[in-house]
């Protein structure tokens, strides 16, 4: 077992300088100010407007990662244990999904003993007390002959599926010389037990409050995986990238405003704002998602079905609350330009 020393997640951008910097990438980092998106429908021709208010985004980090320390019993050493394979993944799913073709799209690399070329590492951190504390990682690198430091992007999953289901894109950036990492979110994969573990965690939130299945407690691990991967000998710290689909995308946000370790965060349909679809009528596809939380506070509140009181009561839980922010971009010299988007809890 391998113990990482601890890093302060509290960071605001530091200064970068490079010999030969590349035109259109500045050297030095943006001031850390964010911005209030928000958008402001005209009643006379219903033409919308997007307003964008200036605050403080050191001070909005700072309050977030006040919100997960709130959470956890107690900060323990961040760990490391040799995992073993997984050989049936698990899927909270029926019929449990075999293929994606979008996934398997993902250009590789033309090399023909590909498979053979790929180291694959089985591994878990511990992120802190408790059983889903245990954050199960899986990572994909081509075997080199000239060690060095490398890129690293990584990969979050969608609802009720795993890392696992990440593999084909793992595979797909391995190939190009990344090394690709990929995790079981909170209560999914090897950190779910059941069909209904992740919907029973949502449940528990909604009545308890003593979890944040949702979003908070996966970015709270994102901080931790963070710690890790910096600490490797083969990764380049500053070239660490983050990216998901839907959950995961949303997942991706939180963890690189939370974390400017990751400096580049690209989330896939991964935005989400309970205001703006409540004031729209907009939120019927959100509460399908995660529907069995909705229906546990329409049953509470006496309501023959979910309405938009029903969402909108359940949307102040911290489970599920989000607000949208905008942050200025991320910038360094050997990385595409991205922003950074904050979602915090209001």
């Amino acid at each position: 077992m391998t113990i990482i020393p601890h890093i302060s997640h509290v960071q605001v951008p530091i200064t970068r300088t490079c010999a030969h910097p590349i035109p259109n990438f500045r050297t030095t980092p943006p001031k850390p100010t964010a911005y209030k998106c928000r958008f402001q429908t005209h009643h006379s021709d219903h033409r919308q407007e997007l307003k964008m208010e200036a605050v403080d985004a050191a001070g909005l980090r700072s309050q977030f990662l006040q919100v997960l320390r709130s959470r956890r019993s107690s900060d323990v050493p961040l760990s490391v244990k040799p995992a073993k394979p997984v050989a049936e993944p698990f899927y909270q799913e029926i019929p449990r999904p075999r293929f994606s073709k979008a996934m398997e799209s993902c250009p590789r690399a033309n090399i023909t003993n590909l498979k053979d070329l790929l180291h694959e590492e089985n591994l878990y951190l511990t992120t802190e007390a408790g059983e889903q504390g245990r954050l199960p990682v899986l990572i994909l690198s081509l075997k080199e002959n000239n060690p060095g430091k490398r890129p690293a992007v990584v990969f979050l999953h969608s609802t009720n599926k795993c890392k696992e289901w990440l593999r084909p894109l793992l595979e797909a950036y391995a190939s190009r010389g990344y090394i690709a990492v990929a995790i079981d979110s909170r209560y999914h994969g090897e950190r779910a037990s059941n069909l209904t573990t992740y919907r029973d965690a949502l449940i528990s939130s909604w009545k308890k409050g003593d979890t944040m299945p949702f979003i908070f407690d996966t970015a709270w691990d994102l901080i931790k995986l963070a710690d890790y991967l910096t600490q490797r000998e083969d990764i380049d710290p500053d070239r660490i990238g983050i990216t998901g689909e839907s959950l995961g995308g949303m997942h991706a946000w939180f963890a690189a405003f939370a974390d400017t370790r990751y400096s580049v965060v690209v989330p896939i349909i991964g935005v989400q704002g309970f205001r703006w679809a409540i004031d729209n009528d907009k939120w019927q596809a959100r509460v399908d998602s995660i529907k069995a939380v909705f229906e546990e506070a329409q049953i509470e509140l006496g309501k023959r079905a979910i309405d938009k009181e029903v969402v909108e009561k359940a949307q102040k839980i911290p489970a599920v609350r989000l607000q949208v922010w905008m942050l200025p971009y991320q910038e360094h010299p050997r990385l595409m330009k991205k922003p950074i988007a904050l979602i915090i809890l209001s």
